[in-house]
């Protein structure tokens, strides 16, 4: 049994230090918008990686700064309504499943090692559903106030995912 604890206690050792705090402050949110429009037509809207302002009113203007639009690899770079920035890279484009995964390189939101997930998928011919998941750590993992900090950067994201997905659903309808 010692010998056991000793052994974990060694191999823990070498779990690099960013690592288990990224790990340790995981926090997630999903939203997602019931919109009375075909999928095919919502996709349409959101399918385009290099145009986020297209439909999510706190954007001002997209560019993509490195690689091909809508292909992995790809980085964009988002001026906000305020002038802050955010530089986004995809990690996957799916159109045949109408869903993308892109983290966040560098940025103003209150966020580390964050991934997000956009997903289409119709609920009946006329109807569509779009979740907006996303899985991240707060900025600063020695914040004075851990809960206070992680309710904060949930707050945030939760407010980026409803204010896009509520003003996709007012220009798809």
């Amino acid at each position: 049994m010692k010998k056991t604890f000793i052994a974990a206690a060694v191999a823990a050792s070498f779990i690099p230090v960013g690592l288990m705090a990224a790990e340790a402050g995981k926090l997630k949110v999903e939203e997602s918008v019931e919109i009375n429009a075909p999928a095919d037509a919502v996709w349409q809207k959101v399918n385009n990686f290099g145009d986020l302002g297209a439909w999510h009113p706190a954007v001002k203007s997209t560019e993509i700064v490195s690689g091909t639009n809508n292909k992995a690899g790809a980085v964009r770079l988002l001026t906000l309504q305020d002038n802050g920035t955010i530089k986004e890279q995809l990690v996957n484009y799916k159109p045949a499943k109408r869903s993308y995964t892109y983290k966040i390189l560098e940025g103003v939101l209150p966020v580390s090692h964050y991934i997000s997930t956009i997903t289409v998928k119709p609920l009946t011919a006329n109807t569509t559903k779009v979740t907006w998941k996303g899985n991240f750590n707060r900025k600063d993992m020695a914040a004075a106030s851990p809960a206070d900090a992680d309710a904060e950067s949930v707050k945030v994201i939760t407010s980026v995912y409803s204010g896009g997905l509520d003003n996709l659903k007012k220009i798809s309808e």
